[in-house]
């Protein structure tokens, strides 16, 4: 598909699962605590079609198709409007904010959760069936005057740890150094049998993402031409799915809190069109490729919803932690007051990223080539 249908026929495919596993996440421990379910809806604005079943429960597709929400019986941003006495037994028995504290933060925390274990699930799928592509961390080749020289590195050592992390793969020498440009990096490595600690500082390159725009990443200089590539069994194919889910979480934590603390810069955060192009050219790549790029985003929309703020899952979270803490619920004022402000923030994050997204369309670059 060419033009705009294709990204947007492959965003859509991309991200509504992860949004119907996002949500499904919230119905299914909510049904479990006992909560009633009003509305389970993919997407926002007016319904387009659905179907309600036999617990009152109104599924639907909805006309803004980025994003959903699960409704559910007496829940409110802000807690209960009252203490409840309006209700009927059999009504506060089956409402959301008179359920145990442990009850309403596990039904928050499963949207984040599903996505991480639906992240795992795609991992063990692709992994027992088309293999896990990957490079030994075994280094095949030093390049003259890189970082790697200059901290030591020679063909035949092979990569134990960098940056405090274990390292089994030369992909994951890749992700950690790239996280760290112009910043100095401890190594590890085994040479003929013998540990060796090392100090390397990777140089900062500035390259094009693809996207029109360009990011600051890490090179250290070696290279790793060994090729391997392996279909695991059942058992063995989860454990690499968790161990992969569990990188991919930790790079991506990594690369927020470098953004947020000024080592990245925000130019690198993306909204809906990014994914919709990521999306299309993933299907251009082949399903696997497709696969992968849903997993990682499952994993981003799963981290994103746990940032706490208000609004947010992690926002929820937060006001649960400080419930738990002190043994009441943060005042009303202090609530509205932290849900303005992320009201605030999320809207303002959306229009940052949209904005990165239509200033690296290569329509907009070359206007923008034009006028300057």
């Amino acid at each position: 598909m060419g033009g705009l249908l294709g990204p947007i026929f492959w965003g859509l495919v991309v991200l509504t699962p992860l949004v119907f596993v996002h949500e499904f996440g919230h119905y299914w421990f909510a049904r479990r605590a006992g909560v009633r379910v009003e509305v389970f809806s993919v997407g926002f604005g007016r319904e387009l079609f659905g179907y309600t079943d036999r617990a009152g429960t109104r599924w639907k597709f909805s006309l803004i198709p980025f994003g959903g929400y699960v409704k559910m019986f007496g829940q409110s941003d802000l807690g209960p409007d009252d203490d409840g006495a309006e209700m009927t037994a059999a009504e506060r028995a089956v409402a959301f904010h008179h359920k145990k504290l442990s009850q309403k933060t596990a039904i928050v925390a499963a949207g984040p959760l599903a996505n991480i274990i639906f992240a795992i699930g795609i991992f063990t799928i692709l992994f027992a069936t088309a293999g896990q592509p990957f490079t030994p961390a075994k280094v095949s080749e030093v390049i003259p005057g890189s970082a790697a020289e200059t901290a030591g590195l020679q063909p035949g050592d092979e990569f134990l740890e960098v940056a405090g992390r274990t390292i089994a793969r030369f992909e994951e020498v890749q992700q950690l150094i790239r996280l760290h440009p112009g910043i100095p990096v401890d190594i590890v490595v085994d040479r003929e049998g013998r540990e060796l600690d090392l100090v390397a500082t990777p140089q900062v390159s500035v390259l094009p993402d693809g996207l029109g725009d360009e990011a600051r990443i890490g090179v250290l200089g070696v290279r790793g031409l060994e090729r391997a590539f392996e279909r695991h069994s059942v058992p063995a194919a989860a454990w690499q799915g968790m161990r992969e889910t569990v990188r991919l979480v930790s790079v991506t934590v990594t690369a927020i809190g470098q953004i947020f603390g000024g080592e990245r810069s925000a130019k690198e955060l993306g909204g809906p069109v990014r994914i919709a192009q990521m999306s299309d050219s993933a299907a251009d790549a082949g399903v696997s490729t497709l696969v992968m790029i849903a997993a990682f985003l499952s994993i981003n929309l799963g981290l994103i919803n746990l940032l706490p703020i208000p609004l947010l899952d992690g926002g929820h979270l937060l006001f649960y932690a400080y419930e738990a803490t002190f043994r009441r619920p943060p005042g009303r004022w202090a609530q509205e007051f932290g849900m303005k402000i992320g009201l605030v923030f999320v809207i303002g994050l959306m229009l940052f990223a949209t904005f990165n997204d239509i200033a690296r369309l290569s329509f907009v670059q070359r206007l923008v080539t034009l006028f300057t």
